[in-house]
């Protein structure tokens, strides 16, 4: 059994803190957002200029799904297949108990070329 070491700790540690630091600035920066804003709306209010209320955060418009994602997820998979039938089939220790181990990555493959027939027999009638 491995045993954790101070040094993964320490790392651990670091990458902990930089997420929280990056958490934090990003909550000071829409405190300092929000800040700024309220001062203009106050010194618009001074001056008697009618404001309509803003939402505290924009409101985020969803956009719709790229079109191309399954053909680029099918050609990653499918060549990612590819990439590990060629790797265990050059390998000569991916046997074990006289069994081959190079089919292995075949429904990983099977998936990605699943994926891009899916995009060229569907996906075109989305893109136009």
């Amino acid at each position: 059994m491995e045993t954790r070491s101070l040094p993964d700790a320490i790392i651990v540690t670091a990458l902990v803190a930089g997420l929280l630091g990056w958490l934090y600035l990003k909550h000071k920066e829409r405190i300092r957002r929000l800040e700024l804003v309220h001062q203009e709306r106050l010194a618009a209010m001074d001056k008697g200029v009618p404001l309509p209320e803003l939402p505290l955060d924009p409101v985020r418009v969803p956009r719709a799904p790229d079109p191309h994602t399954p053909l680029i997820i099918g050609i990653v998979l499918t060549m990612f297949s590819l990439g590990g039938m060629v790797a265990l089939h050059l390998v000569p220790s991916a046997t074990l108990w006289g069994a081959d181990f190079w089919l292995a990555p075949l429904p990983i493959g099977l998936m990605g070329i699943g994926l891009v027939l899916y995009y060229a027999l569907f996906g075109r009638r989305y893109t136009r």
